[in-house]
């Protein structure tokens, strides 16, 4: 049932990829857009420090298609401290030619999605949760980005728009099996990616790890539901 902290976005593209990290090297897409993919598209929109998305439900409105494709791609990317020592040397470079490889990719075609989410105000928050909501809807009415949405990868870019209500989700039942949530921050440096982020309550900066977090995913008529106990962490 909605809330008063509540929005919706409407988003569809021509492809999607949002990868299942087990598979390391050859690209296979998860069958419906994660929950975390989902917030990166709300965040392209409207992004703000003292606030953030709660993703409750993803509609699936078109059937779930997909598409072989081989992609070149380079191998290895350059990191600025070693860009910055060529140019105060004049010598070395990055020839992507030679660091070239072909990889195949399983992805999606034809998408659209219905994003239920709710905004939720850290402690640090000094605006109403209202000014947020408006400032989104008026965004996506707009079809205002501070950066373009997409779906899994950077060329897939997304179209989004209001929902209008005469949306329905695809009459269908499936287990999408183990599915990533999202990252879940730590203080503690047992693995995972080194980061800074800000502590709980938004007041200081700590030093930890991003750790994936999981969960068991499957669509009841359509729609993919994501249990809130999961934000707990996150």
């Amino acid at each position: 049932m909605p809330t008063n902290n509540a929005v919706r976005l409407k988003i569809s593209s021509d492809f999607a990829c949002f990868t299942r990290p087990e598979n390391k090297v050859e690209r296979v897409s998860y069958d419906v857009i994660t929950p975390s993919a989902a917030r990166g598209v709300l965040e392209g929109i409207l992004w703000k420090p003292e606030m953030r998305y709660r993703i409750t439900e993803i509609w699936v409105l078109k059937p779930i298609k997909r598409f072989s494709i081989v992609r070149n791609e380079v191998q290895s990317v350059v990191v600025p401290k070693t860009a910055k020592g060529w140019a105060q040397s004049g010598a070395g470079g990055y020839a992507a030619d030679d660091n070239r490889t072909q990889r195949h990719s399983l992805i999606l075609r034809d998408v659209e999605y219905i994003i239920h989410a709710e905004i939720d105000l850290m402690p640090r928050a000094s605006d109403p949760l209202p000014k947020y909501l408006e400032m989104f809807s008026r965004r996506v009415e707009k079809g205002q980005a501070h950066r373009m949405p997409y779906l899994g990868n950077r060329e897939f870019t997304a179209n989004f728009e209001p929902v209008d209500g005469s949306e329905k989700a695809i009459p269908e039942d499936n287990e999408l099996g183990r599915m990533l949530f999202d990252l879940e921050f730590a203080t503690q440096k047992k693995g995972g990616i080194s980061f800074k982020q800000h502590s709980p309550n938004g007041s200081t900066w700590v030093d930890g790890v991003a750790k994936p977090k999981f969960f068991r995913a499957k669509l009841e008529q359509g729609i993919l539901r994501v249990p809130q106990e999961l934000y707990g962490g996150i």
